[in-house]
């Protein structure tokens, strides 16, 4: 068992220590900074609003709750009972439910209606459905650019969620150099306007940050 499992596990012991007893956790994963936690009684959990921030503060890690997907609500039945939830005028324009993750991708022209006071609305979505509702906003003016980055987004999204969980595991594994050291490599930006692109290296990781790109130029970084 490797040191991330090993990790997983004892946090999966400590959550389940310090819920209520009618509270199960069926699963822990980590997916890049976030720790997931997976419950079979996900209505319980979204009735104490405060179970996920003690959590989060004890553990001191960013933390999402999502319902086993075995526990789910059919979408034909779980899409009325949201509607009902969310106040007519946030102007709700599109639902999409993805299985795989136990959420909910709610479109709408008021966003913050939908989250609610503190995310109230949220939590109630919840404890009517079981799903876990994600809020985006819907476009004021139609845009074939957002249209197709989102359905992009849908159709990658398994891919999105299996390199996250990888990207997680690397940033939770144990530490494989004692050396300690930060380089910064500027392949664009520096004396010029935009075209950003930075490789901020140590000695186990190389992470490009913003990827500018600079028309006409014949120059190969052969590094990357």
């Amino acid at each position: 068992m490797s040191s991330v499992d090993k990790q997983l596990e004892n946090l999966k012991a400590e959550i389940t220590n310090e819920l209520p007893r009618d509270i199960s956790v069926s699963d822990v994963k980590y997916e890049g900074p976030e720790l997931v936690v997976y419950t079979r009684d996900p209505k319980r959990f979204a009735k104490n609003g405060d179970l996920i921030r003690k959590l989060a503060s004890k553990l001191r890690k960013r933390i999402t709750v999502r319902p086993d997907p075995d526990v789910l609500s059919d979408p034909r039945e779980a899409e009325p009972k949201i509607l009902n939830v969310i106040p007519e005028e946030a102007g709700v324009t599109d639902l999409d439910f993805h299985a795989d993750t136990g959420e909910v991708v709610i479109e709408a022209e008021k966003p913050g209606m939908v989250i609610g006071r503190h995310g109230s609305t949220l939590r109630e979505i919840t404890q009517q459905v079981g799903w876990t509702p994600e809020v985006v906003r819907t476009p004021p003016i139609e845009s074939s650019t957002v249209s197709n980055v989102r359905n992009f987004l849908k159709q990658e999204r398994e891919d999105r969620r299996r390199i996250l969980e990888r990207t997680g595991r690397q940033i939770h594994r144990e530490q494989l150099s004692d050396d300690e050291w930060v380089r910064i490599t500027t392949l664009g930006c520096c004396r010029e306007v935009g075209r950003a692109s930075f490789i901020v290296s140590t000695p186990e990781t190389r992470i490009l940050v913003d990827c500018g790109d600079k028309p006409g130029s014949c120059l190969l970084y052969t590094s990357l």
